[in-house]
């Protein structure tokens, strides 16, 4: 299956590295306006790289944010039996009209420059608007990954909140952490066990809730307060620690002095 993917972003490079390397499957092309970062991707997958003239293939990934993925879809030209598809989570299907093929291709996962993604871990979510647009993107999701399953776009916008939340937010707190540590003259290092531990056993658990430990799991009244008052010159963090603990403690229905 000949497949061109459209884009130059992070989950472009990581897309195209794996398309390239999957069996089944023949990346002929790198497509993308940015020519410094189209080149180095291309030059990543091992294929050519043009941002003027599209290449024939079978299925047509398109890897930009949201918002630019309808404009995109307009602008391309290709065969009448060529599937296109978008891998954005949170974009619906009819995005990519006037386009009869047209289908999502959403890798779940967390992708940044840099940083090359082992597909065979996570799941691919499909959808497609015709029989062959679905058959299409399900044999190239297959190539890349077992974990594939159907997903329209309600189903999809689920996923994303979930995953801004076990991520975006979790990263965030993260920062948080790095944050009071280097305040400290700390190394981020410190947290790094605790980070790997505490994800370990939220999926082997099945339930986050259980495996939930901490001041407020244990409604530690004084602990808290202490936590508060390191925070007051940080209004901002101190409300994001208190919001959280009281969803902890709601959760978990520890304790009413939470």
């Amino acid at each position: 299956m000949k497949v061109v993917v459209i884009g130059s972003g992070n989950v472009a490079e990581s897309l195209a590295q794996a398309v390239a390397e999957a069996e089944g499957l023949e990346l002929v092309q790198l497509f993308a306006r940015n020519e410094e970062r189209g080149r180095k991707v291309a030059e990543l997958a091992k294929c050519e790289w043009s941002n003027t003239r599209l290449a024939e293939a079978d299925l047509y990934l398109i890897s930009v944010s949201d918002n630019a993925v309808a404009d995109v879809a307009k602008g391309l030209q290709v065969a009448e039996g060529a599937v296109v598809a978008h891998t954005a989570g949170c974009c619906p299907l009819e995005a990519l009209a006037p386009h009869l093929h047209r289908a999502v291709f959403y890798p779940f996962q967390t992708f940044s420059v840099g940083r090359k993604v082992d597909f065979t871990k996570g799941y691919i979510f499909v959808e497609g608007a015709t029989d062959h647009a679905l058959r299409v993107v399900y044999e190239a999701a297959h190539r890349l990954t077992q974990k594939v399953l159907p997903a329209d776009s309600a189903r999809r916008a689920v996923i994303h909140l979930s995953g801004v939340f076990a991520c975006n937010f979790a990263n965030a707190m993260y920062a948080n952490a790095a944050e009071i540590l280097t305040k400290e003259g700390l190394p981020f290092d410190i947290v790094a066990p605790v980070i790997e531990e505490t994800a370990k056993k939220a999926i082997e658990v099945g339930n986050p809730t259980l495996s939930q430990t901490g001041p407020a799991r244990r409604g530690d009244t004084q602990t808290l307060l202490r936590h508060r008052a390191m925070l007051a010159e940080k209004p901002h963090t101190q409300d994001i620690y208190d919001k959280i603990s009281e969803d902890i403690c709601e959760r978990t229905k520890t304790s009413k002095s939470c």
